[in-house]
C-alpha cells in the first residue's frame, strides 16, 4: 500500500514538475509549437502534448492561429494565456496615489496617477486609493471582478505582515493594519511593502540592475529612502527596518532635498513639486549657484551610500526616485565622492523606470506570490486560473 501511494505521489509530483516547466517557457515568450517546447523543457514530444492538452483544459495555455503566410499545414502553436487575470500595482506617496494594472505576465495596461496630501485623513487617504484603482480598472476596460491580486508600495517602516509601524511623510500611517483595510476595499488579496523596496525589485526585474544578484537602490525625491537586494532577494532585515539610514542624523538625508528645492537660483513662488527640478536643470546648464547646490546634495547622498557600499560591497548601486531623471547630473558628483572613500566601486547607474519604479515593483511583487500559489513545483496540483482565495504571506522570498 505504501509503495502504491509513494508511487502516486512521485507521478503526481512529476505532472507538476513537467506543467510548470511548460508554463515557465510560456510565459513572457512568443507562441511555441510542442517540438519547440519539447525541446526546451527536455520532455518528450508525446509527454509535451499531455502536459499542453492538461494545461489547454485547465485554461492556462490557449493555441493561436496559424501564423500568415505559412505554407502547408502548420504546426500548432500555444500561448500562456496572461489575459486570464489581472493584478494592480499601487504606489502611495505622501504627494502623489499612482496605480497600474497588469496582466499576469507583468504587462501593464492602463495606469493612472492622482495628488495627495500629506496630512489627508485616514478615511480620504483610502477612498483617494480605491478612486484611483478604479480609474485605473475603468481604463483598463476592467472591474473589481477580474482583480486576482493589489500589491502596494507606500512609504514607512513596514511589517510582513501589512502593518505599517511609521511613516514620516504621511501622518496617518501610524500603527495601521493597512492590508486589512484594504482588503475590506477590494475583493482580493492586498499585498502591502515598501515603496524603496519594490522599486528595487522592479530595477532587478525590468531596469539597469537586471539579473544582478546584490543591488543598493537609492530611492531619492523629496524625501530619501535605501532598499537592498541581497542573493537576489528582498532583504528587509530581522525587524523589517533594514535600509534606514534616512535615520541616521550624520548622513543629513533629511534635509538634503532641501538644498535644491532651496537653492537661491529657484524663482521665488515656484511650486515645491518643481523646485528640485529647476536646480538641476540650471545645473546641467552650468549655473555655478546650481552646480553648488547640487555638490552639497551629493556630498549628503554619499555618507549614506558610502556607507552601504562599505557594508554590502554590490554589484551596482541604482540611482531611481523623482531626481533620477537628473541622473545625468548627480552622478558625475556623486561617483567622485564614492570614489574617494570606498575600496571597490560598484557600477553606479540611474534608473530607467522613473516614476513607475514602484507601480511596476508592486506588480512584479504579486507575480511572485501568484506564482508560489499556482506554480510552485513542490506545491499541490496545478488547479485552474481563478483568483485564489488565499496566498502566501508576504516575504516567504525574501530575508
Amino acid at each position: 500500500m505504501s509503495s502504491l501511494s509513494l508511487k502516486g505521489g512521485d507521478l503526481s509530483r512529476l505532472r507538476q514538475l513537467n506543467s510548470v516547466s511548460v508554463i515557465k517557457e510560456l510565459r513572457g515568450a512568443e507562441p511555441a509549437t510542442l517540438s519547440i517546447l519539447a525541446e526546451r523543457t527536455g520532455l518528450s514530444r508525446p509527454s509535451t502534448k499531455d502536459v499542453v492538452d492538461e494545461l489547454t483544459r485547465l485554461g492556462w495555455v490557449e493555441e493561436v492561429p496559424p501564423a500568415t503566410g505559412t505554407m502547408g499545414r502548420p504546426a500548432r502553436r500555444y500561448r500562456f494565456r496572461a489575459d486570464g487575470g489581472h493584478l494592480v500595482g499601487v504606489d502611495i506617496g505622501a504627494h502623489n496615489i499612482r496605480a497600474a494594472v497588469a496582466d499576469l505576465e507583468g504587462n501593464v495596461l492602463a495606469e493612472t496617477r492622482r495628488p495627495a496630501r500629506p496630512d489627508a485623513p485616514l478615511e480620504e487617504r483610502l477612498a483617494a486609493i480605491k478612486r484611483v484603482v478604479m480609474n485605473c480598472l475603468d481604463l483598463g476596460g476592467l472591474t473589481m471582478s477580474d482583480l486576482w491580486m493589489v500589491a502596494v508600495g507606500t512609504t514607512g517602516l513596514v511589517t510582513p505582515e501589512g502593518r505599517i509601524i511609521m511613516s514620516a511623510s504621511i501622518s496617518a500611517w501610524k500603527d495601521l493594519d493597512l492590508s486589512r483595510l484594504l482588503e475590506e476595499t477590494f475583493p482580493c488579496r492586498v499585498l502591502i511593502e515598501n515603496d524603496s523596496r519594490l522599486a528595487a525589485l522592479a530595477e532587478t526585474r525590468r531596469g539597469v540592475a537586471r539579473g544582478a544578484r546584490d543591488v543598493v537602490f537609492l530611492h531619492i525625491g523629496r524625501r530619501m529612502g535605501t532598499a537592498l537586494i541581497l542573493d537576489g532577494k528582498l532583504h528587509r532585515g530581522f525587524g523589517a527596518a533594514a535600509g534606514e539610514i534616512v535615520m541616521l542624523p550624520e548622513t543629513g538625508w533629511v534635509t538634503a532635498p532641501e538644498d535644491l528645492n532651496s537653492a537661491a537660483i529657484v524663482p521665488e513662488g515656484t511650486p515645491i513639486e518643481d523646485a528640485a527640478g529647476f536646480t538641476l536643470a540650471a545645473a546641467r546648464n552650468g549655473d555655478p549657484t546650481a552646480l553648488d547646490a547640487v555638490g552639497r546634495f551629493t556630498k549628503k547622498l554619499a555618507v549614506g551610500a558610502a556607507a552601504a557600499i562599505l557594508l554590502l560591497d554590490p554589484e551596482i548601486v541604482v540611482l531611481g526616485g523623482g531626481f533620477s531623471r537628473s541622473a545625468d547630473v548627480l552622478l558625475p558628483p556623486l561617483r567622485h565622492a564614492l570614489e574617494r572613500v570606498c575600496l571597490r566601486m560598484p557600477k553606479l547607474s540611474g534608473s530607467t523606470l522613473g516614476d513607475e519604479c514602484v507601480v511596476l515593483g508592486a506588480i512584479d511583487y504579486a507575480i511572485d506570490h501568484l506564482d508560489q500559489f499556482f506554480f510552485a513545483p513542490d506545491g499541490p496540483a496545478l488547479r485552474p486560473p481563478v483568483r485564489p482565495a488565499v496566498v502566501p504571506k508576504p516575504g516567504l522570498s525574501s530575508k
